[in-house]
């Protein structure tokens, strides 16, 4: 009994050597140096195993490490920015929004008194967290199956190639009283939710949301920010109004308030949906709210047409390497901070291109902030200190 028991340790951690090497190759030096338990490392195992039909694409092909978990090819990102699915002729319609700090985010609701909503998850908040109390475990079941992502046929395929994957062995770690089933369909549906609470669950652990970069380091007292970045700072806090919606309060600020807003953002006329639907306008959380099945929201469905999350500005330019291009907003149709600030800045006295979406735009924030070039220059040099994984230059 002992002997076999000795066996089975050395598969088990076998098993988990090799996961552990195929992983770190994959995160390509964003990973850092992180105890994981036994279900932050299953819902990592799955965001980087390609469960898909074909069996060609993972979580990770859409929000990887690299680049602060959001999408990796600067090719695409140049371009269209949506990514194409597991069948190569299907694309989405929006950009891969980052998967790190969205565990912060609440469920989604209606603030009253502000007369905005909050929270949830996905661009439109559709991934609410009402269901699971928990936006991100929602949020983590949908590319499974929807037919221009990971294009599973249904759930009990997506668990078979789970309880199948030479990681297995971690579900009953993770899930000692609940193990995967694929017989009954009550169970079918708990063991499928709980793919989403593992994936969230690391999406949720340190190593994801590393709260590690050059800016909390300054908030620790340990380093010094440049003049450049301190009057970005400055700036972003003031002037430039950017600290309104991406919040920068506190000792592990989130640069997020989890609201929705239309900045009137012109369509991104690379987008590969205007192939299939020439006509195609995204209306956001208001076009999610239409159809949500909840009367309350569907009646303040109009006043929301066109917004979508804030998001982020964590890792906002984290990148490999500086001829990198990533793209902003949520069809990507600007690639650089650069131009989003000059956006914000100029929306309203320059020559951009209309908005997508023309009503409900947000004019109390920007479209005219009289800000100069130095200025614009170092809101992005301020942003550009966000990156995790900072180092200490060496003396």
């Amino acid at each position: 009994m002992l002997a076999g028991m000795g066996i089975l340790a050395g598969l088990v951690y076998s098993c988990q050597k090799e996961i552990q090497d195929e992983q770190e190759q994959i995160l390509k030096g964003a990973k850092i140096d992180v105890v994981l338990t036994p279900l932050e490392q299953l819902g990592k195992s799955i965001f980087f195993d390609k469960i898909s039909e074909p069996g060609n694409m993972a979580c990770a092909d859409c929000h990887a490490p690299s680049v602060g978990f959001t999408g990796p090819n600067p090719g695409i990102n140049l371009h269209g920015s949506v990514y194409r699915g597991a069948v190569a002729t299907r694309f989405g319609d929006r950009r891969p929004p980052s998967a790190a700090y969205a565990t912060f985010s609440p469920i989604l609701h209606y603030d009253a008194v502000e007369e905005v909503f909050a929270g949830g998850n996905f661009w439109d908040g559709r991934a609410t967290g009402e269901r699971l109390g928990n936006p991100s475990a929602e949020q983590a079941l949908g590319p499974f199956l929807n037919p221009v992502e990971q294009n599973n046929p249904d759930v009990l395929t997506v668990l078979k190639k789970i309880a199948s994957a030479k990681y297995a062995y971690l579900w009953t770690l993770a899930f000692p009283v609940e193990p995967i089933d694929l017989l009954t369909p009550d169970g079918i549906i708990k063991s499928y939710d709980n793919v989403g609470f593992a994936i969230a669950a690391y999406e949720k652990s340190a190593e994801v949301n590393q709260f590690s970069s050059k800016f909390d380091s300054y908030l620790k007292g340990q380093v010094s920010l440049t003049a450049e970045e301190a009057k970005g700072l400055e700036l972003f806090e003031g002037d430039g109004k950017c600290a309104l919606c991406h919040t920068s309060e506190g000792e592990k600020p989130l640069f997020t308030d989890f609201t929705f807003d239309n900045l009137g953002v012109p369509k991104n006329p690379e987008n590969p949906v205007y192939k299939s639907n020439p006509g195609f306008i995204d209306q956001g959380l208001g076009g999610f709210l239409l159809y949500s099945g909840n009367p309350a929201w569907s009646a303040l469905a109009d006043a929301n047409i066109g917004k979508h999350k804030v998001p982020t500005l964590r890792n906002v330019d984290k990148r490999p390497g500086n001829g990198f291009t990533k793209s902003y907003m949520h069809n990507g149709v600007f690639k650089s901070l650069k131009e989003v600030v000059h956006f914000y800045n100029t929306r309203d006295v320059g020559t951009w291109p209309v908005a997508e979406v023309s009503v409900n735009i947000n004019e109390d924030e920007l479209g005219n902030l009289l800000l100069t070039d130095t200025e614009e220059n170092a809101i992005v040099a301020f942003m550009k200190t966000l990156s995790d994984g900072y180092t200490f230059p060496k003396k």
